[in-house]
């Protein structure tokens, strides 16, 4: 009897070693997936496009070191540790209502890739542990690539940068024209990669994290789209509401734009807090959230790389006040608003974003 309930504990014992060594080589194996990912996410980063040229801000002489520049009669250094990634939000959309993937554009046609009705430059910085982002206004003018219908090269135009997306195929090779725009546009400073989210991906995304809360900026009503929205309400956008607050605007008033682009800015901010806290405890969420966002975005930034920029920089200092946005004046053009940027400002910013002072 006795060395039958010692028989039975030793069988209790040895199961629950078993399901605890189970347990562990489980764990381990996620552990060491998610470790593989980094290495092979890392390097696939360190490939950065710039537009037609090396980077052209401050000045340059035979005998200053590769990558530095003369600024306000200082020496800086170009940080190549930095991470960039220029986020775009496409306006082009093949279905009536919210939800549903958003890519094909027509047939035969070079000009159907859709606007890049927002753009952001992630900018992530290791030696300061900040994350910073650079609203780009999507009507400031800038050197565009211009193709016609057939895919004929045309030259280059001055045009809003938004239009540089429509340009292509409405996936990579459109990305590609704008990354390459944009880092033109920004005196062509290092770009290591892209990601293009269609806008009607925004309801998916935004009700993975729970909501996000904001204090609304200025008023938004349209009863057509069920919002109806006064400044200064305190609102947890659910489904398609957040999809309206980024999105709607009204194109009759002059600089409508610009208080778009202050609520995408917002909200930009309290959706990665919301989403920092999910992944801090769990990185699997940040993994989850890239799956879910698969299905309405086009990018290089395969799972390998973003698991490691995950998991590497989900600590990083970020708030509102990290993101900057670019000075100018907005006028009137011939048919569209068009914003000239100012150019000593920008170089500075660009300086200050990109740049180290050499002691």
């Amino acid at each position: 009897m006795l060395n039958e309930e010692l028989t039975t504990e030793r069988k209790k014992l040895t199961f629950g070693l078993k399901t605890i060594i189970t347990i562990i080589a489980i764990i381990l194996v996620v552990l060491g997936i998610i470790f593989v990912m980094r290495l092979v996410g890392k390097s696939s980063l360190d490939k950065p496009v710039t537009g037609d040229s090396s980077v052209v801000v401050g000045e340059s002489t035979s005998e200053l070191e590769e990558n530095q520049i003369i600024y306000d009669g200082e020496i800086y250094q170009l940080n190549e540790d930095i991470v960039s990634v220029l986020v775009m939000g496409i306006d082009f959309e093949t279905v009536e209502e919210v939800g549903g993937q958003s890519w094909s554009a027509e047939e035969g046609s070079y000009l159907a890739g859709g606007q890049a009705d927002s753009l952001f430059l992630a900018i992530i910085n290791p030696h300061t542990s900040k994350v910073s982002f650079l609203a780009i206004n999507r009507n400031a003018m800038a050197d565009v690539d211009v193709w016609d219908e057939e895919g004929n090269y045309r030259g280059v135009q001055t045009l809003q940068i938004s239009l540089q997306h429509g340009y292509g195929d409405g996936k990579e090779e459109s990305c590609e024209h704008q990354v390459k725009a944009v880092s033109r546009m920004l005196y062509n400073i290092p770009i290591n990669s892209y990601v293009a989210i269609s806008m009607d991906g925004i309801p998916v995304l935004n009700d993975a994290v729970g909501g996000v809360t904001v204090n609304v900026l200025d008023d938004i009503v349209y009863p057509e789209y069920n919002m109806n929205l006064h400044k200064g309400d305190v609102v947890d956008l659910q489904g398609d509401a957040a999809y309206w607050y980024v999105r709607l605007r009204n194109e009759n008033e002059f600089g409508s734009n610009e208080l778009r682009q202050n609520r995408q800015k917002q909200y930009l901010a309290e959706f990665m807090k919301k989403a920092r806290e999910a992944a801090t405890s769990d990185i699997r969420v940040a993994i989850e959230l890239y799956k879910i966002l698969s299905d309405y975005m086009v990018t290089d930034v395969d799972l390998n790389s973003f698991t490691y920029m995950a998991t590497e920089y989900l600590d990083y200092d970020f708030d509102l006040d990290n993101i900057y946005s670019l000075d100018g004046e907005l006028i009137n053009g011939t048919k569209f608003e068009e914003f000239y940027f100012d150019e000593d400002s920008t170089q500075k910013l660009i300086v200050d974003l990109f740049y180290e002072p050499v002691e």
